[in-house]
């Protein structure tokens, strides 16, 4: 188990080590929207998708896990009893893990980009 590391983490270093978890645990699609400027919620939002509910949950766990252990950094977490959408708040990014049938219906990231803007898949 790694110690709290005491420097504090930058939205940017967050943001690096959120997209590593996301990686390290398969999750799919990857995105990660820029809110700066756009919303005072957060500085990213990440969009990924799990192949089941137990993926879902399983990725949200480890994800507030390495945050916790690594920067004791505490998140706060939605929906993981059900599965089908984990919203985890770790302050300055929202993270969300879907199941790839409920992020089509909800279309999240459609929402947060406006025409011109982009978002990058990790």
């Amino acid at each position: 188990m790694k110690a709290a590391n005491t420097a504090p983490l930058t939205s940017e270093g967050l943001l690096a080590e959120i997209l590593t978890s996301l990686e390290d645990d398969k999750a799919e699609d990857i995105v990660k929207i820029d809110l700066r400027g756009k919303s005072a919620i957060a500085d990213y939002m990440v969009v990924a998708s799990g192949r089941s509910t137990r993926q879902v949950a399983a990725i949200a766990d480890h994800l507030v896990d390495t945050l916790k252990q690594a920067h004791g950094r505490l998140s706060k977490v939605e929906g993981k009893d059900a599965g089908d959408w984990v919203l985890v708040d770790t302050g300055d990014i929202i993270v969300h893990v879907f199941r790839p049938e409920v992020r089509e219906f909800y279309q999240l990231e459609k929402m947060w980009l406006t025409p011109g803007s982009s978002a990058s898949s990790s």
